[in-house]
């Protein structure tokens, strides 16, 4: 019984990398002139006409709100309070939105961590630009904070930032660090920490690794979906403008 059951999860598993295999795109030149470079030369798109005008031409432009993909889904918002490392309110009535083929891997991560007992705890995905902008002035070092002049995952919707939790009990898993803690226990190669840890920091990765997202070193809960620097412009949009922007795509 046992033996049937992990073949299925396993053909479960081999199914979805297939369609996301098959999901690649890249930012073409032609969509390359819906872009406005800002005072420091980096390229945006944020006009949300020619934003609509990507998704047409590309679907997997496409952003798309995660609990749509994952109900389970818990979502604690620390950039909506005053809890994170700028001790400031950086988000107002945000909402958990990626790319059409970043949401896909992780309902695909998030199906497999269920057969183990286990949920995603999201603290961070889709980012407006000008908020990476403010971040900076708070932590200008790139091994924590994204420097404007290149812009982040986040800005490209193709970037979470994300823990476990016990689906039966809802309480989270133990990680090497809270979220957004700069100190060197939470890169992926420290291991002066308990087993039980190390293996909670290795399931994660494992499993976003094996759906085609790429880890960040010094960040243990900072995951970016494949080639997305190719793939996915960076975006300086309001959470509701892209919001809408999807109930009014896919109406």
């Amino acid at each position: 019984m046992f033996l049937n059951m992990q073949a299925c999860i396993n053909i479960r598993i081999v199914m979805s990398i297939c369609m996301l295999l098959l999901a690649g795109s890249s930012f073409t030149q032609v969509q390359q002139q819906y872009l406005q470079a800002n005072e420091r030369g980096t390229l945006l798109l944020s006009d949300i006409e020619k934003y609509y005008l990507t998704v047409n031409e590309d679907s997997n432009q496409l952003m798309v709100p995660l609990t749509k993909y994952i109900p389970e889904l818990q979502t604690p918002w620390p950039y909506a309070s005053t809890n994170n490392f700028t001790q400031k309110i950086l988000y107002q009535q945000p909402v958990a939105l990626l790319r059409l083929p970043a949401a896909k891997a992780l309902h695909a991560v998030a199906d497999s961590l269920a057969t183990l007992g286990y949920g995603i705890i999201l603290f961070d995905a889709y980012r407006p630009y000008a908020v990476t902008e403010l971040m900076w002035q708070y932590v200008p070092d790139e091994r924590y904070t994204a420097n404007p002049a290149k812009g982040s995952g986040h800005n490209r919707g193709a970037t979470v930032d994300i823990s476990l939790y016990n689906l039966a009990t809802k309480q989270p898993l133990a990680m090497p660090t809270p979220f957004d803690d700069f100190r060197p226990m939470a890169h992926h190669d420290y291991m002066e920490l308990p087993a039980t840890v190390i293996a909670n920091r290795a399931l994660l990765r494992n499993i976003m690794e094996y759906f085609g997202f790429v880890a960040f070193e010094t960040e243990w809960w900072h995951y970016s979906f494949k080639n997305h620097t190719q793939r996915f412009p960076l975006m300086n949009f309001s959470f509701q403008v892209l919001h809408r922007a999807y109930q009014k795509i896919t109406r």
